[in-house]
């Protein structure tokens, strides 16, 4: 079943349109989506190697300006979307990353670029807390960066030797991630509480 999903994930990371795509989920992830690029730019720079470093900033390009987005998101309108966002499980993350800014400012939207966890959280944050746009666009743009660059580097110098055993076990990584779901869940309900 992962199998086939996988291979064709990968034809799609070789469709014409693949880039565009790939632009949209990066801008669309920083502000409003809950779909990372990843989810596109792997597949894409396991299909096109070659063009693993181009994937990589064009990712990062568009997803600074989906910060700039998501920043206008948090000064503009948050008085607007906090009721929405209070009913959801984003409300947690929010006050988490809202603590976190205060404590740190730049250097946790910085982390926060970095990190696998969903950075619109960040760029709201900011916007909502008043950040200075430049600072903000700076980090943004290095924490992501760096984080999109190394795993198309990762992925590029892996080679057909990591497709390869990616495709021969995809499978059994798939099976695990759905049992891992509701651990992670029920781990995460019981940390919580």
């Amino acid at each position: 079943m992962f199998q086939k999903l996988y291979d064709k994930t990968l034809g799609w990371a070789r469709h014409k349109h693949a880039t565009r795509y790939l632009s949209f989920v990066s801008f669309a992830d920083s502000s409003f989506f809950p779909i990372t690029p990843l989810v596109m730019l792997v597949p894409m720079v396991l299909a096109q190697p070659a063009n693993a470093l181009r994937l990589a900033l064009q990712t990062t390009l568009f997803s600074a300006l989906g910060a700039i987005l998501g920043y206008c998101i948090g000064y503009f309108l948050f008085e607007a979307i906090s009721p929405w966002l209070q009913t959801t499980h984003y409300w947690n993350d929010y006050l988490s990353a809202k603590n976190e800014v205060d404590k740190w400012g730049i250097w946790a939207v910085l982390i926060g670029g970095f990190l696998p966890i969903p950075y619109k959280i960040f760029t709201i944050t900011a916007g909502t807390l008043s950040m200075a746009l430049l600072p903000f666009l700076l980090v943004s743009t290095l924490g992501r960066g760096t984080r999109f660059c190394v795993v198309a580097l990762l992925l590029k110098f892996g080679g057909e030797k990591f497709e390869a055993k990616l495709r021969e076990y995809i499978n059994h990584i798939g099976w695990f991630v759905v049992a891992a779901i509701p651990v992670v869940a029920g781990a995460y309900h019981f940390l919580k509480n």
